[in-house]
């Protein structure tokens, strides 16, 4: 063989294809992706914490006011929580309720009402309390980390829990009026 020649280039046998580094990166890139989405529809399928499950004891929530309140302090006490936001027009329906039952409840001091305030900017949230007279500890939802845990759907959402930290009753919407409130909260206390 001269120096000008050269050997021709192996070509792959018939019915074979060669795959290229490229290739190999892009459908694990892909098949990464799909095992991401599958995951995270499968925890959005599992619809947050159910009726008699024990709410995350390291759930904690700043209030406006500087004040903190971790759910694993709370043990021993029902506690309200309710979702909402200064722009949801049915939360409007419900404050004055929340706040009348609150005041009733206050006093005893067997019940805590906690009110998260949901994708919303604190100036407006901050109007709203004051619009409504809520007195009740509020605080802006970080990070969404409690609508996540409960999975909440919408605004105004309310959860109760007993006083050994279990989920006992949840409402998807506004209340109706006081004495829907006040069942509920009953029913709580019972247990």
């Amino acid at each position: 063989m001269s120096e000008n020649e050269t050997l021709p280039e192996a070509n792959p046998a018939p019915g074979k294809k060669k795959v290229s580094w490229g290739a190999i990166v892009v459908w694990g890139g892909l098949l990464a992706l799909l095992v991401i989405v599958g995951l995270m529809l499968n925890r959005t399928q599992k619809g947050g914490i159910a009726i008699g499950e024990t709410v995350p004891a390291d759930l904690e929530m700043t209030a406006f006011d500087g004040s903190t309140y971790r759910m694993g302090d709370l043990r021993g006490k029902v506690v309200l929580i309710n979702f909402w936001a200064s722009w949801c027009t049915t939360c409007k329906d419900e404050a004055a309720a929340l706040e009348q039952a609150w005041q009733m409840e206050q006093p005893k001091g067997e019940v805590v009402f906690l009110g998260l305030d949901y994708v919303d900017t604190e100036p407006d949230a901050k109007a709203y309390l004051e619009r409504f007279d809520v007195s009740y500890p509020n605080g802006p939802d970080k990070a969404t980390r409690w609508a996540q845990v409960f999975h909440l759907r919408g605004v105004p959402e309310t959860y109760i829990v007993d006083r050994e930290g279990r989920l006992v009753y949840k409402k998807i919407g506004p209340f109706r009026d006081l004495d829907e409130i006040m069942t509920a909260l009953q029913l709580a206390l019972e247990k």
